[in-house]
């Protein structure tokens, strides 16, 4: 078995550590069930999806008609301006509130990319914030932090 597409083998890799990482975590909560879910319900199989995605494009890479491709050398900065905003967020959330640090989470992470435009971050990070809201606190009445407490 050879790996055709490395840079997809790779890909599919942290997908599945990152799955893993999150389903098992997710476990220690309080899981429920799908008609009454638990805080780990819906980050446990968020995290056992992502982990199915990368083993599918794991696989895929090994396939006879994958493109062949070599895995180039790591980008870092993307990748840290990535995890600096996750960090950022996590740190920020409890304090500041959902819609701040989802702000925060777009600006940071749009630093990762040579096409940053400010007009996009802030609209993408207005779509996420109504998005975030409706789905979390207004469908799932899950009783979030919205904006830091003055």
């Amino acid at each position: 078995m050879k790996i055709r597409n490395q840079t997809d083998f790779a890909a599919g890799l942290l997908y599945v550590i990152v799955g893993v990482c999150a389903a098992r975590i997710a476990s220690g909560y309080t899981m429920g069930t799908a008609a009454e879910m638990g805080t780990g319900f819906f980050p446990f199989w968020l995290g056992a999806f992502l982990a199915a995605i990368g083993i599918a494009v794991c696989g895929s890479s090994l396939h006879s008609g994958a493109i062949t491709e070599k895995l180039s050398s790591w980008d870092w900065k993307p990748l840290a301006w990535v995890s600096l905003a996750i960090a950022v967020f996590a740190l920020l959330f409890e304090a500041a509130g959902m819609v701040l640090s989802i702000f925060a989470l777009v600006f940071i992470s749009s630093l990762a990319s040579s096409e940053f435009r400010w007009k996009t971050a802030i609209a993408n990070a207005c779509l996420l914030n109504v998005i975030s809201y409706s789905a979390f606190v207004w469908l799932l009445n899950i009783p979030l932090r919205v904006w830091p407490d003055l």
